[in-house]
């Protein structure tokens, strides 16, 4: 089992918060959710969110509209949202090391094996993303502190 520390990959802020709004949306995919509504729910900046809420909007991924009454939804149905795309629209880069970086430093980089290697588990894991899809990872209203709709079964998450 994975334990929570610095030897895990981890995902660039962007990329989570892009997730956890669409996580957010995908609970009720008719309601439009404002910034502040999704601020408060997760507890992180209003201005982090707008900037990947318009990125998600740019992208198509949610219909953002402006003004009284508006807000956020889910842009298109949930199974159309891969995530490995997701991803490969959120992470600035995917440099996991040093050498994939512009002005390598490393001494090494130039006859150094583990890029290919790195190549191969990223590969592997943008592979996996791409087999998921927002509906496989979608979570009830209930999970955000939100009433369930009518018609939907009630559950825990």
């Amino acid at each position: 089992e994975p334990t929570a520390g610095p030897e895990r990959m981890h995902l660039s802020k962007f990329s989570d918060y892009s997730l956890r709004v669409l996580l957010l949306a995908g609970s009720r995919p008719e309601h439009f959710f404002t910034i502040s509504e999704t601020a408060e729910i997760y507890g992180i900046s209003q201005a982090h969110l707008k900037k990947v809420v318009r990125l998600l909007a740019n992208k198509g991924y949610v219909l953002a509209v402006r003004g009284h009454g508006g807000g956020f939804r889910l842009g298109r149905p949930a199974h159309e949202i891969s995530l490995g795309a997701l991803l490969r629209d959120t992470e600035p880069d995917f440099a996991l090391v040093e050498c994939y970086r512009s002005g390598k430093s490393c001494l090494v980089s130039g006859c150094c094996r583990l890029p290919r290697v790195l190549d191969q588990a990223l590969a592997a894991f943008l592979e996996v993303m791409d087999r998921h899809s927002l509906r496989d990872i979608l979570l009830s209203p209930r999970a955000f502190g939100l009433p369930e709709l009518a018609g939907q079964p009630e559950t825990p998450c």
